[in-house]
Order: C-alpha cells, then sequence, then structure tokens
C-alpha cells in the first residue's frame, strides 16, 4: 500500500508542477496620470514664471522687449541694421554669452563661458536651448539680452551649486562672427 501511496502522491506532484506560470499582476495600475500630472504642474511653472517675467519688462522703460516665437523675450544691446545674414543651418558661429538669474546675479559669466563656437542645429554642444534659439535671431556684431523661461535655461536641473530647479535666467549674448556653410 506504501509504494501505491507514494506513486499517487507523485504523480499529483507532477501534474500541480507542470502548470505554466503566471504572470503576476501589479499591486496598482496608473492610467497616464503621472504624466498628466507633470504636464499640468509644467503648464502651471511655466505660467508663474512667465507673469514674474512680464512683471520685469512692465517696469523696465528703457528697453524695447520682443517675444519669440519660441517662447522667450529679448531686447537689443547693439543693434546692427547694416547687415541681414543671420545664422542658418550649419553655419558656425562664434559668440561671448553669460547668465544671469533675473534680478541680475551672474551665474555664469563671459569669461567662465569664454569664446563659444556653435554649428547651428548640428552640434551636440551644451547649450541650454534658449540660446541656440536666440543665436538664430541675431546678426553679427549684434548684442543681445534674452529672457528665459526655465524649460528654455535649465529646467529641472538647474546648474549644481550656482542655480536651483525651475529658475528663469536672462542672457546677455554677442555674436562675433558668421562662417556660411558651403550648404547655404
Amino acid at each position: 500500500m506504501l509504494p501505491k501511496l507514494f506513486y499517487i502522491i507523485l504523480f499529483a506532484t507532477l501534474i500541480v508542477s507542470c502548470k505554466s506560470p503566471e504572470a503576476r499582476r501589479p499591486v496598482q495600475s496608473h492610467s497616464g496620470t503621472f504624466i498628466k500630472e507633470s504636464a499640468e504642474r509644467n503648464k502651471k511653472i511655466y505660467d508663474e514664471e512667465k507673469s514674474f517675467i512680464e512683471k520685469i519688462i512692465a517696469k523696465d522703460s528703457t528697453n524695447n522687449y520682443i517675444s519669440s516665437e519660441s517662447g522667450f523675450w529679448y531686447f537689443y544691446n547693439k543693434k546692427d541694421t547694416s547687415t541681414t545674414e543671420m545664422p542658418d543651418l550649419g553655419d558656425v558661429v562664434k559668440f561671448t554669452y553669460d547668465i544671469k538669474d533675473l534680478n541680475g546675479s551672474v551665474i555664469l559669466s563671459e569669461k567662465e563661458n569664454g569664446l563659444q563656437q556653435y554649428k547651428v542645429d548640428q552640434s551636440n554642444q551644451e547649450l541650454i536651448s534658449g540660446v541656440r534659439e536666440g543665436i538664430k535671431l541675431m546678426r553679427e556684431g549684434e548684442t543681445v539680452t534674452f529672457l528665459f523661461p526655465s524649460y528654455k535655461a535649465f529646467g529641472y536641473y538647474g546648474i549644481e551649486e550656482k542655480l536651483g530647479t525651475n529658475i528663469p535666467v536672462q542672457s546677455t549674448i554677442t555674436l562675433h562672427s558668421i562662417e556660411q556653410s558651403n550648404e547655404n
């Protein structure tokens, strides 16, 4: 009788162990709410920054601010009306720039950044998107001050030990030269 019982238990164990494994179900299921909440939070941050920048612009009666299609504001410190050439895709530009908070405190000086060389829209250079887009609005010899909301500047990451997260900045850029590419 013992051998029969042993074979029955062995047979039952084999049948139960041959069952295919089932996928574990998630404890909680989210239906994209994180992305929706993140988008709403970013819109709120942008609206607050835009309001703050517009207040600065309203107080500054000495400069004529222009609103760009890319979501930032700028004014000319030095404007060149004699040339119409602006940088195009693939052109190599040389420029200097600084980064300040909106109160004017220097975060990265022109000296720290040095003379920059940038191939327009074709370089992996670590420039904030606002600077890359602002350069395309300039002519050789011009100096322009840009006011960037945080998403056009350093955004969520900031600059370690220099600039916190989601802080709008201003940058004064001087475009020294434009070398036209052969493709243009």
